[in-house]
């Protein structure tokens, strides 16, 4: 999401000032923002090609005419920039995509709609001091996600855009290959498939000279190569104004796929008719539609409207045997207790292979929704033995909705825990390490048990001492600070005590006993801590002492009204 306040105030001065020009739609607004972001990354991306060129002392071959260059263009004055953009640079925008890309479809209809120089100047302005270039987002989507949060329709229409950190968390468990078929039946911006490209470039890339990781793909094969470009990557989206369906296709292509497959379609009706067409899918489908039943593809359950659950029966439908697929559901699929929830979870389990659950934070979508949700990780075919759970307590960023980074996360033990989950030694050591933490804490448990006994104890006594007892006060005040420090001690224990049990397994047996409901809640172990009680002797004594200490009052009292 966008989290920075100085970039979030000049995209809220840019939606201000094309709505002030004219641009009443909303709609327009974003895209004609869009489009202006396009051509400044494209400037960006052929600023990197240049510098690249120069490192490798090889010559430097322009892929965008001079002319057309962001940094060209904003240098025109008023009198001309409206005219330069409008007749040549978007002219050659709508032709920019290769032959049958789905950016050049969608791009032929696209019209430049900016009518005043001023605003024009202004908005390329305020697009240039944000830096674009330098921030370590996708930016694209992120603006896109913050537009759609200003038309108040992200939460209703259930197309809040998939954190980058939960993208990329998700890519990686699924390891998607070079020669393998990858798509997102609801893609939007197209932010998984952008991640899945991104990640086998780097998977296949050798690293630079400081042994960072790049993107360049050097390590593909020529077939591979030309496969990932043309092949691998298949989108689907049914966004009837196609303002989605461009930013999509904008968005890939920026990230260096040059032939976007982006198909205008809903995956859900009649007219979607894949099979078995796809390696891998990765995806977060909207939560909260309801589908026409006479629309809905007879393939799937027609007496099921909740897009969630038909969702998964489409990808079941369109994995290849052996497909992978990691899905974000909204918790009640894990749980639901209607014939249609049950169905699917059996299905998955029985007929499939289920591999894991990472049970998410309700804070991860904020600010646009509070839903909690999970991570189903699936394997077209196969059996379901036993399933691997993950209870995710912390993503890496504050879980209201400020979304501000913090220093607990999650996500590096899921991946750690993920890669290792069938390694023996890699469990023993997470279970002596266990063992070992435990001895540490418990006497200090133990010691806590004592401490919260005398503090009960003085705290009673400094209830009924004089006014005038110091001595009993500053005993109560000396163990609670103790107290304090003890728990301080025991902070980073019990810490890492809880990262050690977010990891564990359930046997299909366990899940099956239970309607195959999956919430990581109903299996997780957790330890109680000893709660401290007060011996019900001491209770009654010290009611006894209460009860006796009133009558010396309510008698002192009386003899106070008889002397009146």
């Amino acid at each position: 999401m966008l989290t920075d306040p100085e970039l979030r105030s000049k995209v809220d001065t840019i939606w201000d000032r094309l709505w002030s020009s004219g641009l009443s739609n909303p709609m327009d607004s974003i895209e004609q923002f869009s489009y202006l972001l396009f051509l400044k990354r494209l400037d960006d991306a052929e600023n990197q090609r240049e510098k690249q060129a120069k490192r490798r002392n090889k010559p430097f071959e322009p892929q965008i005419d001079p002319e057309l260059r962001w940094s060209y263009c904003i240098n025109f004055k008023a009198d001309q920039i409206l005219q330069h953009f409008r007749d040549r640079v978007f002219t050659w925008l709508r032709t920019a995509g290769t032959e049958g890309s789905s950016f050049e479809r969608y791009m032929q209809n696209a019209e430049f709609k900016i009518s005043k120089p001023a605003t024009l100047i202004e908005v390329c302005n305020l697009i240039d001091e944000m830096k674009i270039s330098e921030q370590n987002q996708d930016v694209q989507g992120d603006l896109y996600e913050y537009l759609l949060s200003k038309l108040n329709s992200a939460g209703r229409n259930g197309q809040f855009r998939t954190p980058r950190h939960i993208i990329r968390m998700m890519v990686q468990m699924v390891d998607p290959k070079p020669k393998e078929r990858i798509g997102d039946l609801a893609a939007g911006t197209c932010g998984f498939l952008v991640n899945a490209y991104e990640y086998i470039l780097e998977q296949h890339s050798e690293p630079d000279e400081k042994g960072k990781p790049q993107l360049i793909g050097d390590l593909l094969s020529d077939e591979e190569r030309e496969f990932l470009q043309t092949e691998a990557i298949t989108a689907y989206d049914n966004d009837s104004g196609m303002t989605m369906l461009r930013i999509g296709s904008m968005n890939l292509m920026l990230h260096g796929i040059k032939h976007p497959r982006f198909f205008y379609m809903d995956t859900l009706s009649k007219s979607f008719e894949d099979q078995k067409s796809l390696d891998v899918v990765l995806m977060n489908p909207p939560f909260k539609g309801k589908m026409d039943e006479s629309d809905i593809n007879p393939t799937l359950p027609t007496k099921c409207k909740k897009t969630e659950l038909l969702f998964l029966h489409l990808i079941l439908r369109v994995l290849d045997m052996g497909g992978r697929c990691a899905v974000i559901v909204p918790d009640g699929v894990l749980f639901g207790s209607s014939n249609q929830h049950q169905e699917i979870r059996k299905k998955l389990i029985e007929s499939n292979r289920l591999d894991g659950v990472v049970s998410m934070p309700s804070g991860v979508f904020k600010p646009y929704a509070g839903v909690s949700t999970a991570v189903l990780l699936f394997t077209r075919g196969g059996t379901t033995d036993k399933i691997w759970f993950y209870d995710m307590d912390h993503d890496g960023f504050s879980l209201d909705d400020k979304r501000q980074p913090v220093a607990e996360n999650d996500i590096p033990d899921i991946l750690t825990c993920w890669n290792n989950r069938f390694d023996a030694d890699f469990t023993m050591q997470k279970a002596e390490r266990l063992s070992v933490l435990k001895l540490q804490i418990a006497p200090l448990k133990a010691e806590r048990l004592i401490m919260h006994k005398e503090i009960n104890r003085l705290t009673f006594e400094n209830a009924v001492a004089p006014a005038d007892d110091e001595l009993t006060r500053l005993a109560l005040e000396t163990d609670k600070q103790r107290l304090a420090q003890l728990h301080e001690q025991m902070a980073p224990l019990q810490a890492e005590i809880n990262q050690l049990n977010r990891q564990f397994w359930v046997t299909k047996a366990q899940v099956k006993a239970n309607k195959y409901d999956l919430s990581a809640s109903r299996y997780r172990q957790i330890e109680q801590d000893e709660p401290f009680y007060e011996s019900p002797q001491v209770t009654m004594e010290r009611l006894l002492k209460l009860e006796h200490m009133m009558g010396i009052e309510v008698q002192e009292l009386m003899q106070a009204l008889h002397s009146d």
